[in-house]
């Protein structure tokens, strides 16, 4: 559940953009419970001095390393330009350009909206912006589930847009996909657990892995996706405990949303991590910032200076 007194005061409406790369830093410091952490660079500094991650710029290696380091790993959705330009600025160690756009950026119910040329989209804007870090893309729904070439094409469409790895949720089915991908040089993460284009399937938005079939079968997936040489997995809405179960075999690291302290990262939606969603709140996403709040007085002000006559002065104004 949200830690509402772990989380300062949110800042004056003035100072949303300042307050992103503190809001972000103090997900990337969090505590936990559970594997021994180390500290991140930046930590109680400057926003500016926050910049700098444990691996700079990180790479799929950086991600390994890590686990054998156990050193927690942080990363968050991005989907646009202005907000990748400010994450640039984070100790942040990776950013995810999720198909979950479909329902941020765009207002679906679900991702199944999300097509390969949507995902180009938005990665190319996160790039752009987000000089540096280290970017993930998402491949969208059954782009790698229509055969071998298929999904050849579609990772070659994400990683041309600037992608430093592609995402594809489960394994069964898809395995010549993942292999051919790490064979051509472009790492793979893994999604398990609750996998969002599979929604359907499950009857809704619902937590994986609580019955021992469930959880045995997302333990072999695990290992799977292992073998097959992804770089990552994310575990996705499981109970805490199975995710440690599967994390501390796996020689490569597991990311977490909705998964516990076991895992050897976390990642949050960005729109979550600020506060921006009065009317949806997940158990595991904690607003680190009242983002809302700072964009409705902002605007406020602005409409009101607007209609006070007090804006444009006469230093905003043109001679």
């Amino acid at each position: 559940m949200p830690n509402n007194d772990a989380s300062p005061s949110p800042p004056p409406p003035a100072d949303v953009a300042q307050a992103l790369v503190p809001a972000v830093s103090r997900l990337v410091s969090t505590p936990v419970s559970g594997r021994d952490t180390v500290s991140k660079a930046g930590v109680g500094k400057s926003a500016d001095a926050a910049g700098k991650s444990a691996c700079a710029t990180c790479s799929a290696r950086d991600f390994l390393r890590a686990k054998t380091e156990r050193r927690k790993l942080s990363m968050v959705t991005c989907y646009d330009y202005t907000f990748a330009r400010l994450l640039s600025k984070s100790a942040i160690d990776g950013i995810l350009v999720g198909d979950s756009a479909a329902m941020v950026m765009h207002g679906h119910a679900s991702t199944l909206s999300a097509s390969v040329e949507v995902m180009r989209l938005h990665t190319e804007a996160v790039v752009r912006g987000a000089a540096g870090k280290f970017v993930v893309a998402d491949m969208p729904f059954l782009s790698f589930r229509k055969g071998l070439a298929a999904g050849l094409d579609a990772a070659h469409v994400l990683m041309t847009a600037g992608a430093n790895a592609v995402k594809l949720e489960g394994v069964d089915g898809h395995e010549d996909v993942i292999q051919r991908l790490v064979q051509s040089g472009i790492p793979v993460m893994g999604h398990l657990g609750m996998q969002p284009q599979s929604v359907h399937a499950y009857g809704g938005f619902r937590v994986q892995g609580r019955d021992d079939d469930s959880a045995r079968e997302t333990a072999r997936q695990a290992m799977a996706l292992e073998e097959l040489g992804a770089f990552a997995i994310v575990l996705e809405c499981v109970p805490a405990d199975l995710a440690r179960q599967i994390t501390e075999p796996l020689r490569i690291p597991t990311i977490g949303i909705g998964a516990g302290a076991g895992c050897d990262g976390q990642i949050l939606v960005l729109q979550d991590l600020l506060g921006m969603n009065t009317d949806f709140r997940p158990k595991f996403a904690r607003p680190f910032l009242d983002g809302a709040r700072c964009v409705l007085d902002a605007v406020a002000q602005f409409d009101e200076a607007v209609k006070a006559g007090t804006f444009p002065a006469t230093e905003e104004s043109y001679s």
